[in-house]
């Protein structure tokens, strides 16, 4: 009976600590809080972090809040050096113009950001933003954040069940 015992809780700790590995180093579940990324991610989605991925511009990532005590859920819109700027808008990176085709028409005939321009954005640092642009408290508002408080990139919705699959940027 004792040699039974001491296999199952042998197999629970071989099994914990693969949990815990696999979340502190590879990846980690989370819920959305907030409007702010909407229509693509709705408040009180459970999505997957990829600990593991290389931030992109227009990733969606998941990183410690400025505040330093919630995480948030933006969109990545500018890397080290680049300088944003917003017209009526229309996003540009680097006086370039991007289509921001993960946005929608949610309120097509109003102008959500009449006009933002960033300073050149500091090495180790990333500007970003929500999808739902007119409710989001993003880098316009806080500023750049440090790469240190990235947690990783949103790559999976684990709920709710009739939109579970990938996270596409």
């Amino acid at each position: 009976m004792l040699k039974e015992i001491m296999s199952w809780l042998y197999a629970i700790v071989i099994a914990l600590v693969i949990v815990v590995l696999v979340r502190t180093f590879v990846m980690t579940p989370s819920v959305v809080k907030g409007d702010s990324m909407q229509p693509n991610l709705y408040d009180g989605d459970r999505i997957i972090i990829s600990k593991l991925s290389e931030i992109d511009r227009f990733d969606e990532i998941a990183f410690v809040a400025p505040n330093g005590v919630d995480n948030y859920v933006k969109r990545v819109i500018g890397l080290p050096g680049d300088e944003i700027e917003i017209i009526d808008d229309r996003l540009y990176i680097n006086d370039v113009a991007y289509d921001e085709d993960y946005l929608t028409d949610m309120n097509s005939e109003e102008i959500l950001v009449k006009y933002f321009k960033s300073t050149e954005i500091p090495d180790g640092t990333y500007f970003v933003m929500g999808d739902n642009r007119k409710f989001s408290y993003d880098s316009r508002a806080f500023g750049v954040i440090d790469e240190d408080s990235i947690i990783g990139e949103v790559v999976f919705r684990i709920w709710p069940l009739d939109s579970i699959g990938i996270v596409k940027p």
